[in-house]
């Protein structure tokens, strides 16, 4: 019987060593490769995301130079400014139509970061732009030298403040952002005015930040970083109403009437 078993013991051991053997790993490593795929192609999106919002900012800090020259621009003078202005701006919202084309596709809070402060910047340069009498072909027949959230997402042509769908828009809180950087050009603005000779527009200036101030001050921000931002709004009133007042004094203010 042992020189059975003997003779037979190679082959049992043989057969042993053949059979599947219980798989001592805890993790199928699928998992990881799995979500590696998954990684490259948020990789893919972002890349593609980037590279439209580069030419975005690119064409942003070309639309924020030429507005710089408002400060050293008489008002009567300021027509041509505005007008290369408005040729920055339409091609920048050629680009926001090529982002919207791409970021409408996915999740639009998971890729948000990659454009808002790009878009903020577009939309402080078209309310600025706007306030300083630009856009008048392009702007609704309504609309005033200050631009509601509707009226820069028809101009942009781009949906605002959605609330159901998942797509691409501009959120209120990104408007209010480019409002107040708005209001912060502004008050610099005033200074320049007068170093310009130009004591009527720091008068309108002053009422119209007092304005967006009083409006702000109507709002309860959740929003963290707008409600510091907001903060700012009083500065920038306090900054223009130093300009009027040293005005006054110098007896510059111009009569109710005058121009």
């Amino acid at each position: 019987m042992k020189q059975i078993i003997v003779a037979h013991l190679p082959l049992i051991l043989s057969n042993t060593y053949l059979q599947p053997q219980p798989s001592n790993k805890m993790i199928d490593q699928r998992i990881f490769e799995n979500l590696q795929t998954k990684i490259d192609e948020e990789s893919t999106v972002r890349d593609e995301l980037h590279e439209i919002v580069h030419t975005l900012a690119r064409r942003g800090r070309s639309t924020q130079a030429i507005l710089s020259r408002a400060h050293s621009t008489p008002a009567d003078q300021l027509k041509p400014v505005l007008d290369d202005v408005t040729k920055e701006i339409l091609a920048q919202k050629e680009e926001v139509a090529r982002l919207k084309a791409v970021a409408d596709q996915h999740p639009f809070y998971k890729y948000n970061g990659v454009w808002s402060r790009e878009l903020q910047n577009l939309v402080a340069s078209v309310e600025l732009c706007a306030w300083l009498g630009g856009l008048q072909e392009h702007k609704g027949p309504n609309s005033t030298s200050f631009m509601t959230i509707e009226d820069v997402g028809k101009f942009l042509d781009i949906p605002v403040n959605l609330k159901e769908q998942d797509a691409f828009h501009l959120t209120i809180e990104e408007y209010l952002l480019a409002v107040i950087a708005m209001v912060e050009e502004l008050a610099r603005l005033a200074v320049n005015s007068v170093t310009l000779g130009d004591y009527t527009r720091p008068m309108q200036i002053g009422n119209f930040v007092k304005e967006v101030f009083a409006g702000f001050q109507l709002l309860n921000l959740k929003n963290d970083i707008l409600r510091k931002r907001s903060d700012g709004i009083k500065y920038s009133v306090k900054k223009v109403e130093d300009v009027v007042y040293d005005l006054s004094l110098r007896n510059l203010v111009p009569k109710a009437g005058s121009t």
